[in-house]
C-alpha cells in the first residue's frame, strides 16, 4: 500500500467518525416541539440562530469530503488493478490447429478394472462392516 493510499485511508476513518458524531449531535426534527414549552432557550452556544446551520452546514461538508476520499481510494484501487494485470505474467495458449485425439480402444469399450480391484454393484454397501439399523 503506498502513503498516498494510506493517508487516504487515515482521513476517511477520520472523516467518518467526524461525520458520524455531527449526526449524533444534531436535534432531531421532534425537538422543537420542546422549544414551545419553554425548554429550547438554553440553546445558545453557537449564537442566536442555534447550532442547527453550524451543524448542519460542517455535516453536509464532511460528507462532501467522505464521498471525495472514497472515489479518490477506488481511483487509487482501479489504478493498482490494471497495473497487476501488466505485471508480465505468461498466459498459456494452445496453438489453434492442434486437436487433441482419444485412443480408438477407449471410444468403442470402456476400460475394465484390473483383476484385484473389487467391483461394486448400485445395490451393495461399499464397506460389508457396517451395522445395520
Amino acid at each position: 500500500m503506498s502513503t498516498v493510499e494510506t493517508v487516504l485511508l487515515s482521513l476517511l476513518v477520520l472523516d467518518a467518525v467526524a461525520l458520524t458524531v455531527l449526526v449524533l449531535l444534531q436535534q432531531g426534527k421532534g425537538a422543537d416541539v420542546g422549544a414551545a414549552f419553554g425548554s429550547g432557550s438554553s440553546n445558545t452556544m453557537f449564537g442566536s440562530v442555534g447550532s442547527a446551520s453550524f451543524l448542519t452546514k460542517a455535516t453536509a461538508w464532511l460528507a462532501i469530503g467522505f464521498f471525495a476520499i472514497a472515489f479518490g481510494l477506488a481511483y487509487l484501487a482501479k489504478q493498482r488493478a490494471e497495473a497487476a494485470g501488466t505485471l508480465g505474467i505468461p498466459t498459456v495458449t494452445a496453438p489453434a490447429t492442434e486437436q487433441l485425439t482419444l485412443p480408438e480402444e477407449s471410444v468403442d469399450s470402456p476400460q475394465q478394472p484390473d483383476g484385484d480391484v473389487p467391483v461394486l454393484d448400485a445395490g451393495e454397501p461399499a464397506d460389508s462392516d457396517i451395522p445395520e439399523l
